[in-house]
């Protein structure tokens, strides 16, 4: 099993953000989120990360309840990555990553988990970068780093909240097909994501979020549902394909005649 959640009800100031949702991604599968702003995606993949306490629900990695876990027992299971982080200082790129290692350290990294940031590194194809200064670094290449460190824990999932927001497109399909690549590995990836037409192009599995609910995709991973998806956005869309794949574009607004 990869990551499943089960009846998850939460809220907040008194206003229900997540309402019943129940979605499964199993192992070795790229899994994302998808919905308008302010629909509860960072807000659900909080509540799978444990940091945020559900009313009611559970959330299994692997089988195992995160409720009571312990730290170390978590990050072994679940690697987060949030939206928006602050930059570290003047650290080199390698202590960065070693950073993802603290729920293992005792007082001073050791053997294993130097190993750990090595092979994150390599896994993400920047371990040439190790060396440098993070904040010296383009933010394609800070993103890739932040990744790396949390897939240092050895998590079992990953959790990434708008992992390519900010980046160019270059960027933007470097990341998302290394992160593909990482489900070979058999790594879990469950990923809340702004453009649709990146998770038509690279998840397994999609789910939609919309008013606190749960709504699977009605077309398949590979191809869009354009009432769907007009319904999820609250806006006109065109659904083509594209050797396999669809991809979604806004309707052409009409134009007069000059």
């Amino acid at each position: 099993m990869g990551i499943e959640l089960s009846g998850i009800r939460y809220a907040y100031d008194g206003r229900v953000v997540l309402d019943d949702v129940s979605l499964q991604v199993p192992a070795g599968r790229f899994g994302v989120i998808l919905g308008r702003n302010g629909s509860g995606k960072s807000t659900l993949l909080r509540v799978a990360a444990g940091l945020l306490a559900s009313e009611r629900g559970t959330v299994r990695v692997g089988g195992a309840s995160l409720v009571g876990m312990d730290g170390r027992s978590r990050a072994g299971r679940v690697g987060y990555l949030a939206q928006f982080h602050q930059p570290v200082f003047s650290f080199s790129v390698r202590d960065v990553v070693l950073t993802g290692r603290a729920a293992s350290v005792v007082t001073v990294p050791g053997a294993e988990d130097v190993a750990a940031a090595e092979e994150a590194l390599a896994a993400l194809g920047i371990a040439e970068l190790a060396a440098r200064a993070y904040d010296e670094l383009s933010g394609g290449e800070r993103q890739l780093v932040m990744i790396a460190r949390v897939l240092a824990q050895r998590p079992q999932v990953l959790l990434l909240d708008e992992p390519v927001s900010h980046l160019d497109l270059a960027n933007q399909s470097r990341l998302l097909e290394t992160l593909h690549g990482l489900t070979r590995q058999g790594i879990t990836i469950l990923a809340v994501l702004h453009d649709p037409n990146h998770a038509f192009l690279f998840a397994d599995e999609i789910v939609f979020l919309d008013q606190g609910r749960i709504e699977r995709s009605a077309a398949g991973a590979r191809h869009a549902d354009a009432e769907q998806v007009e319904r999820l956005y609250g806006v006109p869309v065109v659904a083509m394909e594209l050797e396999g794949v669809s991809v979604v574009l806004p309707r052409p607004p009409r134009k007069e005649p000059i």
